[in-house]
């Protein structure tokens, strides 16, 4: 610490010459913004603008304390007059619960003056300081409960923080440090780090904050993940801001619309089986097991709606011996039925089926009962089958995918833009093409130009799918999307903008610097050409009944020319409505 920081730390503190910065915390689920984390920087003209400088100057100094509090009096002044909708996650310094808060209800009254409710702030333990004394802690943390306010534990594995923080004080959120989640889709070390974090999470009835999420890949690698992930904060979603938005401005995968992309449901897997009525008697059922060998499980059924499931292994151990022939003679099926079973609406997905089957507990996972939109009886399903049918899919897919990334080739591609016309819903076709693609492939090699194509692949996909789309890979450095009306010009806009961002990346810095690449031709002419850019046709298609699959495609295949025309990054749009002449 230097004489000059010190004295800017004094005249910062006697000016409150802090900036206070909001960046949002958001809801998968609930497809919303949850709350939003204060932020502080110091004055942007002072050697003390980082705040970790900030800070670190502060505890030098002896004003730790002093300057926390005042961050937290801004930080809720501000979170007030800006009226932000949800939570406020409050940095605190455990150093300043203990010496002041603690003893003086400082954050319970500084709420209060500005009418701001207990229940909507979280306290965010920050760790820049080790705690020594948890029993002082503890005691602490639950006289903030008390208040009504809760707890959190920031950067869960970066600096002081530990499992036994997470032990000791029991916080009602953990915020997940961002060295865990930066490049997640391409670590399988962090992948099963975090499925063991969120077992330990839903054990202690916590939930997990991911922090640090800045790029499509990151976002779409969380969400296939694990789908009781919901609260996502990072880049990718905003940055810190003094004026941040109040609402979310892209769609996110929610845990509960889980979806097959090959759009197979759980009636593809029906087996009409006879069910039996609650007054059927033991022996009639028991004559029906013996004739029918194969037959596994059967469903009681009462005015049309499943009320239990009589297994066969579990209803012939009751005839064990001579005696219970007569015990069970005359009683009804109900009596010895199991009314612990998995029941599955006919248009579950099979992916959202084996979820289901995965998470289910005390129940005999073997069979299931198949309902219809009014919860009466279809038929049965089996687990055996369940896994032959995702598999199959599974195979075909592979198949028919893209081997370098992956993405659904055009068999599957056209199969999805008939599945598309057959519905009676509007949707956008687009065709994503790279500009000055193959400049840069001759000039730095294919393995380079595959780079570029996974990159571009990894940045459509998590666009597309956050916001209920399909994306398919055509082939060389051309897709497919198909998006929701309401949704597909914010999803291009946003591809466009973060390509623009990308394509420095691709190159080296002397190329960078000068804006692109010049190589020579066969001829020995040289040419300029700029980064890489990325082209998108969209024909917006608002009554699927008039259109033909081969029509779409030619269109786009004209609208790509027309967007190409244009220099760097375009979106050309087809405002005329396709129709099929008879």
């Amino acid at each position: 610490m230097t004489a000059q920081e010190a004295q800017w730390l004094n005249n910062i503190i006697a000016a409150e010459a802090l900036q206070v910065l909001f960046q949002p915390i958001v809801d998968a689920n609930q497809q919303a913004i949850y709350g939003y984390e204060a932020l502080i920087r110091g004055p942007k003209t002072s050697p003390l603008h980082s705040p970790l400088r900030l800070f670190d100057v502060a505890t030098q100094a002896g004003l730790l304390v002093e300057l926390d509090i005042l961050c937290r009096r801004l930080a809720i002044h501000r979170f007030a007059e800006l009226e932000l909708p949800g939570l406020l996650f409050l940095n605190v310094m455990p150093l300043t619960i203990v010496e002041r808060d603690f003893r003086e209800g400082l954050t319970l009254g500084f709420i209060q003056e500005v009418g701001l409710p207990a229940e909507r702030v979280v306290i965010e333990l920050t760790e820049h300081v080790p705690i020594h004394d948890y029993d002082l802690m503890r005691q602490a943390v639950a006289r903030y409960r008390d208040m009504g306010f809760q707890v959190a534990l920031d950067d869960l594995g970066a600096g002081h923080s530990s499992l036994r923080h997470w032990s000791e004080l029991r916080p009602d959120f953990v915020k997940l440090d961002r060295h865990f989640i930066s490049g997640i889709d391409q670590e399988p070390a962090k992948r099963e780090f975090l499925r063991s974090i969120l077992d330990v999470a839903r054990s202690l009835d916590c939930q997990l904050i991911a922090e640090g999420i800045e790029t499509a890949a990151e976002h779409l690698c969380l969400w296939e993940l694990d789908r009781g992930l919901a609260l996502l904060q990072g880049f990718y979603f905003a940055r810190p801001s003094p004026d941040p938005p109040m609402q979310l401005h892209m769609l996110l995968p929610a845990a509960t619309q889980l979806k097959s992309t090959a759009g197979r449901t759980a009636h593809s897997i029906l087996r009409t089986v006879n069910p039996v009525a609650p007054s059927c008697v033991v022996p009639e059922l028991a004559e029906r097991f013996r004739e029918h060998p194969n037959l596994r499980c059967v469903a009681v059924v009462k005015e049309g709606v499943p009320v239990a499931v009589v297994r066969r292994n579990a209803f012939l151990t009751l005839f064990t011996n001579p005696y219970c022939h007569a015990l069970y003679a005359k009683r009804c099926v109900l009596d010895v039925g199991d009314a612990k079973m998995l029941v599955a609406p006919a248009e579950l997905s099979l992916e959202a089926l084996s979820q289901q089957l995965t998470d289910s507990q005390d129940i005999e996972l073997e069979d299931f009962v198949i309902v219809d939109n009014n919860g009466h009886y279809l038929g049965m399903g089996n687990i055996v089958d369940l896994l032959r049918e995702i598999t199959a899919i599974q195979v075909r897919q592979a198949r028919h995918a893209n081997p370098l990334t992956g993405l659904p080739g055009n068999i599957l591609i056209n199969e999805t833009l008939v599945a598309y016309l057959d519905k009676s819903e509007g949707f956008a076709a687009a065709y994503v093409d790279l500009d000055n693609f193959k400049a840069f492939n001759d000039a730095y090699g294919y393995a380079r130009g595959d780079h570029v194509i996974i990159s571009l692949s990894r940045l459509l996909q998590g666009q597309v799918e956050s916001a209920g789309g399909f994306i398919g890979h055509i082939g060389g450095d051309d897709f497919m999307m198909l998006l929701p009306l309401e949704h597909w010009e914010g999803v291009c806009q946003q591809i466009l903008r973060s390509f623009e961002v990308m394509a420095p990346g691709f190159y080296e810095e002397g190329d960078r610097q000068q804006g692109g690449i010049t190589i020579e031709s066969r001829q020995g002419a040289t040419a300029f050409f700029p980064f890489v850019s990325v082209s998108i046709a969209v024909k917006p298609i608002t009554d699927p009944s008039t259109c033909k699959v081969l029509d779409i495609a030619a269109q786009l295949s004209e609208l790509k020319h027309q967007a190409k025309k244009i220099v760097g990054n375009s979106l050309f749009i087809d405002r005329r409505n396709l129709r099929v002449l008879p």
